[in-house]
């Protein structure tokens, strides 16, 4: 089964982590949908595979996937969506698609609630849907890092395993650290992950001094000061800053 960010792989509960709450929370819907003949399994056979299709081009879905279960008569549902608006576009344009109409008389049996991310050290099951919230460039910088053995920490914001946010601190010169650009899916940016991230970055670095390029605004807002080209978080003689080359 593949998930919003388009690789394929396992299906998995994560609910390990630190919660990061967002000013607007997501929408998480689990449940199932039943046929109750052959005629409605076919249609089910149909149409699903473009259903979850579109599903997962809406800018606003993280997760959608549907399985067949042991019962062959029984689909089970796993969705998260970016917040209730993009849930409510996700309902609308379902009911004016194929799979809405045809499965109009098919029993649903769903539970919805609100969803906060949660914020941990990442886990080798991360880093393929990793790479497609990174971009293809940063992806393969990370792994580069990762080979090179100077990432000291990578920290991944997941919904329900998927990963929706990132940053990590790598080794630079002396005791200094370095912060990887902060990424966040683009459905949840400006609802308070960037600062959970971060946060947490800081927090694992304990008294090392941190460097990082970006936002100005967000590092200020953090502690960190400018230094040319860089901003810096801690205690950091101006000669080791020197010998950080840009990152």
């Amino acid at each position: 089964m593949s998930c919003a960010c388009g690789h394929h792989h396992a299906t998995r509960t994560d609910d390990a982590g630190t919660p990061a709450r967002l000013s607007v929370p997501m929408v998480a819907l689990h449940g199932s949908v039943t046929c109750t003949d052959m005629g409605q399994m076919m249609t089910a056979l149909s149409l699903l595979p473009d259903h979850v299709e579109l599903s997962r081009a809406e800018p606003g879905c993280l997760r959608f996937d549907i399985t067949q279960a042991e019962d062959p008569m029984v689909w089970t549902l796993s969705e998260v969506f970016a917040d209730a608006d993009a849930f409510a576009a996700h309902q609308a344009r379902t009911a004016d698609s194929a799979w809405g109409r045809d499965s109009r008389d098919m029993a649903r049996d769903f539970h919805r609630h609100d969803l906060q991310p949660l914020i941990r050290a990442e886990i080798p099951a991360d880093i393929a849907p990793l790479a497609a919230l990174l971009g293809p460039d940063r992806a393969d910088r990370m792994a580069g890092l990762r080979r090179d053995g100077l990432i000291e920490l990578s920290l991944v914001a997941h919904a329900q395993g998927v990963p929706v946010g990132h940053v990590a601190l790598r080794h630079v010169a002396g005791r200094a650290l370095a912060l990887t650009p902060l990424t966040v899916h683009p459905a949840l940016q400006d609802r308070g992950l960037e600062q959970a991230l971060l946060h947490m970055a800081l927090q694992a670095a304990h008294d090392r001094p941190v460097v990082a390029q970006g936002d100005g605004a967000l590092l200020s807002g953090a502690g960190f000061r400018a230094a040319g080209d860089l901003h810096v978080f801690g205690d950091l003689p101006a000669d080791a800053l020197a010998a950080i080359d840009a990152f």
